[in-house]
């Protein structure tokens, strides 16, 4: 996105700039070059656990295809791939003068988040800003992708100033004087392929209707439930306003579970890999094994990735050894990513 008339009011957020577990962004190199010699085959790429979008940020002269589980992930997606036409100057507009508010008065968000995530005064503010976002749309003021963009851009600046380590299953007590919201711009620096398309379903239930060249796989690697580390930002994505509990403040999370959490993880793989309709499949997964704490464990083991795999056509296994971000301490200095390139028979 090529904003001129209002860079001296508004900052740009590049795909990169969100604190996520598993973020790949560090290792799109790694993966380019195990796709480079197979480009030029591959016309549609499917990220079918796509997070932040930032694989998908390597395919931008592809069709691209993206979906995750979560509702604040897909918005995202929207924002950085979707197809439909947007006013650049009327989301500058709408950025400027959300950032230029002060909220005085109490919201959904204030009232179950004050002091917590957030000072009160921010918690203010987000509220009446998504509340705006959605009057705006439900008044056609603003299409599906504006309102994405807007939405994208106020969850990126929460995790900004969040008063966590990264995600939310916590947030650190007795911090004061915290930075205020700063909305910035979503920056796109490519031409979006009028056919992508982004979806917001189970990955399993996704694969048996698409195909694409390349499916990318990333999914969950341990029990630790991404609707559970990204709740808040979640319900502020659906804006449904439900009711929140504990001190984490969660809300019912039960539709969001995923099995790649749990010990049907093999089994869920499985089904995954038996019904892609691709010539290529791309496989991220780490090496935690049982090395990490338990709830860190690795529920898919390499014998039976290697297996499931193999049973599609040939496997290439390739590693890169990264620090990751992590959602809490580690003893770990690096992580080992592994890839596992399949062509498909």
């Amino acid at each position: 996105m090529q904003g001129l008339l209002f860079d001296n009011f508004v900052r740009y957020a590049s795909i990169s700039s969100r604190r996520y577990l598993g973020n790949k962004y560090r290792l799109l190199q790694f993966i380019d070059s195990v796709i480079s010699p197979y480009r030029e085959n591959i016309r549609s790429v499917a990220d079918v656990f796509a997070g932040t979008g930032a694989v998908s940020s390597l395919f931008t002269d592809k069709q691209i295809i993206t979906n995750d589980i979560l509702y604040s992930n897909y918005l995202c997606h929207i924002a950085w791939f979707g197809g439909e036409a947007y006013s650049e100057s009327k989301i500058i507009e709408l950025i400027q003068q959300y950032n230029q508010t002060d909220v005085e008065e109490s919201n959904y968000m204030s009232e179950n988040f004050s002091n917590t995530y957030f000072t009160e005064c921010v918690c203010k503010k987000i509220g009446y800003i998504r509340e705006d976002i959605e009057s705006l749309f439900n008044a056609k003021k603003i299409n599906f992708r504006e309102r994405a963009f807007l939405v994208a851009s106020l969850l990126y600046a929460m995790d900004k100033i969040a008063n966590t380590c990264g995600h939310y299953d916590a947030f650190r007590q007795g911090v004061k004087n915290l930075a205020q919201l700063e909305l910035k711009i979503p920056e796109i620096t490519w031409v979006n392929n009028p056919e992508n398309q982004c979806f917001n379903e189970d990955a399993n239930a996704l694969v048996r209707k698409i195909q694409p060249d390349l499916v990318y796989i990333d999914p969950p690697y341990n029990s630790r439930q991404y609707c559970d580390s990204y709740h808040v930002l979640e319900n502020v994505a659906r804006w449904e306003k439900p009711e929140v509990f504990g001190v984490a403040r969660k809300m019912n999370r039960d539709s969001l579970k995923s099995r790649y959490c749990t010990r049907s993880a093999p089994e869920a793989f499985q089904d995954l890999i038996n019904n892609i309709s691709a010539r290529y499949i791309l496989v991220s997964y780490n090496n935690m094994g049982e090395e990490g704490d338990g709830r860190s464990n690795a529920k898919i083991s390499d014998t039976e990735i290697l297996d499931i795999l193999a049973a599609r056509g040939k496997v290439e296994v390739f590693s890169s050894k990264y620090k990751a971000f992590s959602a809490g301490k580690s003893n770990r200095p690096q992580n080992e990513e592994r890839l596992f390139f399949v062509v498909v028979r």
